[in-house]
């Protein structure tokens, strides 16, 4: 999905995904700041993570970035995929955000 241009509402959900690590930012394109972030490499997620596939450790990424953007105050964001196809990883990713509570 995409953000409107110059929209104040709707902050951006990017998502990276190499190899073996998966990166998620919530982000305010208006000015250009990271607003918060999650990885499978966080401090706070890579006990959780280690030994999952990529599928489940992108689930628990997506679980704490909706975490985390709801204690912000953040609700409603615009997923952008980053280029990759929306399966596997990516798609883990975007249905755990969903589930904690991010509209897009």
């Amino acid at each position: 999905m995409k953000e409107e241009e110059g929209s104040t509402t709707a902050s951006a959900s990017t998502s990276t995904a190499p190899n073996k690590q998966i990166y998620v930012q919530v982000i305010n394109d208006l000015e250009g700041k990271t607003l918060v972030a999650a990885a499978s490499n966080d401090k706070a997620l890579a006990a959780e993570t280690k030994g999952k596939n990529g599928i489940d450790a992108a689930a628990i990424v997506g679980k704490a970035i909706a975490e985390r953007a709801l204690a912000a105050g953040i609700t409603k964001v615009a997923f952008d995929r980053g280029g990759y196809l929306f399966h596997g990883r990516v798609k883990s990713l975007a249905d755990a955000a969903r589930e904690g509570g991010l509209v897009f």
